[in-house]
């Protein structure tokens, strides 16, 4: 091993140690009534570990932890929780604390806190603390529908007619009156009816003489994104454009707010975790959720897959004689499927995020559809041998031999068919392929699979 692999083994494992002992060391504090060691156990951290240590705690320490020192938790450290952990540390948080907490977030931060609590209490007590522009502001937000653009934005924005100079631009930023956004990486031009018609980063803007048109150092890819747009197709749009943020703008093309590439790559992310989680059966699972909830999500699922084993079973014992008289399909057949499954498995797993990516469409559907067929038969017929030789050696069979070699390559072919046109079949559908693709799939190659097994097996062995 390198000497700068096992430094870098050695800072993981200190930054690991440092995490638990940080947690005793908050715990000691709070019971010691420490306000002052708190705090500076508090200051050098970054509101996303302080989340982070937040979620390891039980829910009864992070209870003792908020009322002894509520100031541990401002909007910043809100936004980074888990979804499923917010609505427990809100509610934990006196009302002054709340308000203070989400007074300097951004809108779109504020309108994320609320979409994501079911409590109306805890969302009045939020919208309450805020001042009556920001109120209205995420007021409209949230008037639009859920994971739309329009909930994504943040309606902080700095925009300035096509006809001002650099100069006046510059001017007008450092003006004491103007209040700019937070963050932003654009000047956004707007014509007299507030419609959007281009871009200008401020590296240009900064770069340029002050006598400059800002029209004339506008970026060439422009891309406005309706408010109504679905935010996985915001996202999608800043991956496939490499774009750092964009305006947003109403049924008549109004400027009404703008994205950022922050916000954009939170939804990639989602997205992306979402579909692990769900091809697993899983739902939206966290480690910090309760037991009863946690059993709730995955019961739905488990059942599916008792019915689909029942059905398996049901091919089965549909072959009860065959299998009396060869006791070696027995140990033989799980192998068909299983390997059917694996197949399958790889197939759905390429199909799902090519669809959530949008690398597979209608053009390329039938090219990728006769790949995936292709390598199922290619590695049907390797496994095919393996299996057929295993069979002879194992059983002294030729024709056991020859049964599992075909049911091997009949099962893969299927499965890789099936790991593609299943997910797409359910997304013409308006199903989520990655939530229920795992379940057909398996009863696809477990049926086929004991099907052709067996029902060779009949035909010939017989």
């Amino acid at each position: 091993m390198a000497l700068d692999d096992s430094q870098d083994i050695e800072l993981q494992e200190d930054a690991y140690a440092l995490d638990e002992d940080l947690h005793r060391q908050v715990l000691w504090a709070v019971e010691a009534g420490d306000h002052q060691g708190l705090e500076a156990l508090f200051e050098p951290l970054h509101p996303a570990d302080i989340a982070d240590l937040l979620e390891q705690m039980s829910h009864n320490e992070r209870d003792v932890l908020l009322q002894f020192w509520p100031e541990a938790v401002d909007g910043e450290v809100l936004s980074e929780l888990e979804e499923a952990l917010r609505e427990d540390v809100i509610s934990l948080l006196p009302a002054g604390s709340l308000a203070e907490a989400v007074r300097d977030l951004d809108s779109d931060d504020v309108v994320d806190l609320l979409e994501d609590l079911e409590d109306s209490d805890q969302q009045e007590a939020i919208l309450e603390a805020l001042d009556d522009a920001d109120r209205a502001a995420v007021e409209d937000a949230l008037a639009y529908p859920e994971d739309s653009a329009g909930r994504l934005m943040q309606r902080e924005v700095f925009r300035a007619p096509d006809f001002w100079t650099v100069g006046e631009a510059i001017d007008y930023m450092r003006a004491p009156s103007t209040e700019l956004p937070e963050q932003f990486y654009h000047v956004i031009l707007v014509d007299p009816r507030m419609r959007p018609i281009a871009n200008v980063t401020l590296g240009k803007l900064l770069g340029s003489p002050r006598t400059t048109k800002l029209a004339d150092i506008s970026e060439e890819l422009f891309k406005p994104i309706p408010a109504s747009q679905p935010e996985s197709e915001v996202a999608y749009a800043f991956n496939q454009y490499h774009l750092i943020s964009t305006p947003v703008v109403d049924e008549e093309g109004r400027l009404v707010g703008v994205i950022t590439i922050d916000d954009a790559m939170a939804v990639l992310d989602e997205e992306a975790e979402e579909d692990i989680l769900r091809l697993a059966g899983v739902g939206e699972s966290s480690m910090s959720a309760r037991i009863l909830e946690t059993t709730r999500q995955r019961f739905p699922w488990l059942f599916v897959n008792l019915v689909t084993a029942i059905l398996a079973s049901l091919v089965i014992s549909q072959f009860e004689e065959t299998i009396a008289q060869f006791v070696a399909l027995a140990v033989l057949m799980p192998i068909v499927a299983s390997m059917g499954g694996n197949a399958g498995t790889q197939s759905l797993t390429v199909a799902v995020r090519a669809i959530a990516t949008k690398d597979l469409t209608g053009s390329n559907l039938m090219r990728v559809v006769l790949r995936e067929g292709g390598v199922g038969l290619i590695n049907g017929i390797i496994f095919a041998v393996v299996m057929g030789l295993v069979g002879f050696f194992w059983f002294n069979s030729v024709m056991l031999g020859g049964v599992i070699a075909v049911a091997m390559v009949i099962n893969l072919v299927i499965a890789g068919l099936a790991g593609i046109l299943i997910p797409v079949a359910l997304d013409k559908l308006d199903i989520d392929p990655a939530l229920a693709s795992g379940a057909f799939v398996t009863t696809v190659t477990d049926v086929v699979g004991f099907f052709a097994f067996l029902g060779l097996a009949a035909a010939v062995l017989l």
